[in-house]
């Protein structure tokens, strides 16, 4: 498969059409017939019926300004960016969080990310990149996604420490503890 046989112009306005194999053809106010691979999104759903929208603006059936797309992610911009040429990095596949990602599907990302920052240094001259993944409630797409960014001394971006209310920093020996322990038992 192509890095570009999933068509990026597609949008909800059309009706759904049959399905041949593995291919749903939907019928397209813009552009016609646009053929969409198809998939399973999570729960193992058709990922054309998924009512996640991460799997919708992954799988192209969203309009996006999309900026790179392999087999198994999809690059775009952010709707509402820090700064200029905030990125999300988007798998195909459904996943809600960093720990539900395959092998593969974690090594994309990284290589996709290592990419896209020299492209945002080359075009923007930034004082830095950030990369930046929200887990759990604090994930507001309910899709595994990354964010990668420029960065500029001056932007009003801060990371936010809260108050060390818990003693967190007194406890370093015997939070590491508790997590080699943990990590240990994954193995």
């Amino acid at each position: 498969m192509s890095e570009r046989l999933l068509l990026a112009d597609y949008t909800e306005k059309g009706e759904r059409g049959p399905v041949i194999g593995n291919f749903h053809f939907w019928t397209s106010v813009a552009s016609g017939f646009a053929v969409i691979l198809g998939g399973q999104g999570r729960g193992g759903s058709d990922v054309l019926d998924d009512p996640c929208l991460g799997c919708r603006l992954a799988n192209n059936r969203l309009e996006a300004h999309i900026v790179y797309e392999t087999e198994a992610v999809t690059c775009l911009l952010d709707h509402a960016p820090l700064n200029e040429g905030h990125i999300l990095i988007l798998p195909k596949q459904h996943y809600a969080d960093v720990d539900d990602l395959d092998e593969s599907t974690a090594i994309e990302i990284m290589l996709t990310s290592a990419k896209l920052a020299k492209a945002l240094k080359d075009i923007f001259r930034p004082d830095g990149i950030t990369m930046i993944q929200n887990g759990g409630i604090f994930n507001d797409l309910t899709h595994y996604h990354m964010h990668i960014f420029p960065r500029y001394k001056e932007d009003g971006f801060a990371w936010q420490e809260p108050a060390d209310s818990s003693n967190a920093a007194g406890r370093l020996a015997e939070t590491g503890e508790m997590l080699r322990e943990a990590i240990g038992l994954l193995r």
